[in-house]
């Protein structure tokens, strides 16, 4: 009688190991499911844009993101986009300084006037959205432009357009 209840209680550990390993397996295929989705493939590894590093564009690419064109007596430079959660565009222009005033009122013609003041701004800054003037055609949600003189004919122009 003794030998019935040992090989009875036996088998019930057989099924109930059995029922239990299936959701622990399940449960270890998803985990390293997971980690295979997270860990980075080849192009972010190497500093892919996609990844968070930056990556150099055409600069009308980044003038466009935010509805914006190449000043006529104007050169750009220094153009990159980068990607993660948002995305961000940003471009370096050296244009002549009499003519910031005037691209930035065709380019943006119902934001804000530039405000001026020192510190992070430096001479000239410039924030447009949607709320307040930005081109229905930009694909970025906030342009914000920066200017600084270099000297008494030309302005450094920093440009960035990104998504919230």
């Amino acid at each position: 009688m003794r030998m019935r209840a040992a090989e009875r209680g036996h088998t019930r550990w057989g099924i109930v190991l059995a029922i239990l390993a299936l959701p622990v397996a399940v449960l270890g295929v998803l985990i390293t499911g997971l980690f295979l989705w997270a860990w980075p493939d080849g192009d972010e590894a190497r500093g892919d844009a996609r990844a968070g590093a930056p990556a150099a564009v055409p600069c009308a690419e980044a003038l466009a993101f935010g509805a914006a064109e190449r000043p006529a007596h104007g050169r750009a430079r220094d153009c990159t986009v980068q990607w993660g959660i948002d995305t961000s565009y940003a471009a370096v222009l050296r244009m002549p300084r009499a003519d910031v005033r005037d691209w930035l009122r065709e380019t943006y013609p119902n934001g804000p006037e530039p405000r001026t003041g020192g510190g992070a701004c430096g001479a000239l800054c410039l924030d447009v959205t949607h709320e307040n003037g930005l081109p229905g055609t930009a694909g970025a949600h906030v342009v914000q432009v920066r200017v600084e003189y270099e000297n008494a004919e030309t302005a450094l122009v920093r440009f960035s357009a990104f998504t919230m």
